[in-house]
């Protein structure tokens, strides 16, 4: 696997990778990924650190020296690899491709975000039009050069088709780890935290990025205050949007109504933050899959999101959430209903539990088996200049897969 991103640097992409890698090892197949160096970093098996450099235009991330990356391929032919598995579309995405062409290998892509909706964000001096145009135009060619990719929802995949993509795609969302997602607890968190556990509680987990549509929750807290002036908003999170929304909290009169928690570690002291809330709410539309609904869901707390791009999957069968329009009024509403109704939200609890257990690791890991089974199976559309390369599974004498090394 090589990705521009990882631990100590949190997203949903380094939750993803981190998910599968260990899953697959697990399962008893070799999987190493090329990752950037970052200060602080953690140390973990199977982990090749590349000396990276800072960017100015998005300061939590790095980016890989390529050079650096180019002077391994002696030391991966020698672990004779079956396959690569990008997950980003900067460095990592051409180091992938240079990468399979020198060891003869298939290379997948994972689509994990939204650009077309994203880039503008961060590069605020160049049009929108320009930004999503140049970020359909790197899609379509880099799709191109990989086998197959791999997109975390109908959604996103529908997204890529309507670019004109042709190389086959896969739809895969990553899984939920059920058994790591032990209870939380509300009284615990409020006392930690001075707060009241009496207050009518709502949260938002996640990154603090523009793009996450925090700025639209402020609002609908601002509107649902007017039925429940006690009602305490919990954002738990850092990034590059952080000093805006406190700007705008206070402007909207909410100096005692939101609590921005800042970065809260996985495990305990996340779950009994997610379990201090009455509800989880959420607002992104360029989520390609929504993994923090389905965190809520496996802890027993009821959803409260906007139906939009990846959440589509997990929303659709209307399971332990309540699904808003994208305005102001309907969410406010649906916030004022839930915590007026114990009934309800103790009936969503419930049914987000048992509705997670279809998006489990275990799941999700078994089709991306064989998803590395099929592009083993096929001819290597990277065009290497002169030759095809055709990669066959190995199979042991029961027919059953050989582990993959990646």
């Amino acid at each position: 696997m090589i990705s521009d991103v990882y631990f100590p640097r949190v997203n949903g992409v380094s939750t993803s990778i981190q998910t599968f890698k260990n899953s697959l090892t697990e399962l008893g197949h070799q999987v190493d990924l090329i990752a950037p160096y970052y200060p602080n970093e953690t140390e973990e098996d199977g982990l090749i650190r590349i000396p990276s450099r800072y960017l100015f235009v998005d300061p939590e991330d790095r980016m890989m020296q390529m050079r650096e990356i180019m002077k391994l391929i002696p030391r991966l032919k020698a672990n004779q690899y079956d396959i690569i598995h990008i997950h980003t579309p900067f460095v990592a995405h051409y180091a992938g491709v240079k990468l399979a062409r020198a060891l003869g290998i298939p290379a997948i892509e994972s689509y994990h975000t939204y650009f077309e909706e994203y880039l503008f964000h961060y590069i605020p001096f160049l049009p929108k039009r320009f930004m999503r145009y140049l970020a359909r135009r790197f899609s379509r060619q880099q799709c191109k050069e990989v086998d197959r990719v791999i997109v975390p929802s109908s959604a996103m995949r529908d997204v890529l088709s309507n670019y004109g993509i042709a190389t086959e795609m896969n739809t895969l969302p990553t899984g939920l780890k059920l058994h790591d997602f032990k209870a939380g607890d509300r009284i615990a968190f409020c006392q930690h935290h001075g707060i009241d556990p009496q207050r009518p509680i709502l949260v938002h987990i996640g990154r603090v990025a523009f793009e996450k549509n925090i700025d639209f929750l402020l609002e609908c807290v601002t509107r649902a205050k007017h039925k429940t002036p006690n009602l305490l908003f919990i954002i738990a999170g850092e990034g590059p949007a952080l000093p805006k929304l406190k700007k705008r909290a206070a402007h909207l009169g909410l100096k005692d109504n939101v609590f921005f928690i800042g970065y809260l570690k996985r495990g305990q002291p996340l779950w009994d933050c997610y379990c201090a809330a009455n509800a989880f709410i959420f607002a992104s539309h360029t989520e390609t899959q929504g993994l923090v609904l389905l965190e809520a869901m496996a802890l027993g707390v009821p959803v409260i999101s906007t139906e939009a791009m990846g959440t589509l999957d997990i929303l659709a069968p209307r399971k332990g959430a309540l699904v808003a329009q994208p305005n102001v009024n309907d969410f406010a509403n649906k916030i004022i209903m839930l915590l007026n109704e114990p009934a309800l939200q103790r009936s969503l609890s419930e049914e987000g539990r048992q509705y997670v257990h279809q998006w489990s690791t275990e799941r999700m890991t078994e089709k991306l088996v064989t998803l590395y089974q099929d592009a083993c199976g096929l001819e290597a559309t990277i065009d290497t200049g002169q030759r095809k390369t055709e990669m066959h599974a190995l199979r042991d004498e029961t027919g059953i897969q050989s582990g993959f090394n990646l």
